[in-house]
């Protein structure tokens, strides 16, 4: 089963440590001591021996037995090292993603090496870590003139007709994500 970071996966992962008393890699470290690969296996030892309840039990299962079949690395890792050197700026890219998050249950989030590709029936955005100091947050929006934040370009990164620049936490604003909001709908 190819595994796909949606919202609620990403949310389990990130609160994985807190409600199971592990990392995502911790788990995988225990499960290879264990040399188990099947996943019945696992969820015996994770639910029965750890009191890791189903949900995070399956979901742990599901990536473990991915990256030992040789799978791609899990996409919270691509994630992690778009980021890494840069906390605060995980912290905005969180940010957005909550706020996404809120525009429904069709958002999917699909990680790459250098960027999150936003995505509904196609793709609306990306949210990229173009610098240590600086996020850009590309955005699909057709027959629209750049205004206020806004900046056009010819296909940005090769995907996006507009992008807007993100320095800190502050330049999110409700006109950020108003542009966001607008560049789903037109997914739809």
């Amino acid at each position: 089963m190819a595994y796909n970071a949606d919202e609620m996966a990403q949310t389990m992962i990130d609160n994985m440590p807190e409600k199971t008393g592990k990392s995502l890699e911790a788990w995988f470290k225990l499960i290879a001591s264990k040399k188990l690969e099947k996943h019945g296996e696992i969820m015996k030892l994770l639910k029965g021996e750890h009191g890791v309840t189903h949900g995070f039990a399956n979901t742990i299962a599901l990536l473990y037995r991915q990256q030992a079949a040789g799978g791609s690395p899990a996409e919270a890792d691509l994630v992690s090292a778009q980021y890494d050197g840069k906390p605060e700026m995980k912290a905005w890219y969180e940010k957005l993603v909550k706020e996404v998050g809120k525009f429904g249950q069709d958002v999917e989030l699909a990680p790459k090496k250098a960027y999150v590709s936003l995505r509904r029936a196609k793709q609306f955005g990306i949210i990229q870590p173009s610098t240590k100091a600086r996020m850009d947050l590309g955005l699909n929006l057709k027959d629209v003139k750049p205004s206020g934040v806004l900046i056009e370009g010819d296909k940005w990164s090769g995907m996006c007709s507009h992008r807007i620049e993100l320095h800190s936490a502050d330049d999110i604003t409700p006109e950020v994500i108003g542009w966001l909001k607008k560049a789903y709908d037109g997914a739809g």
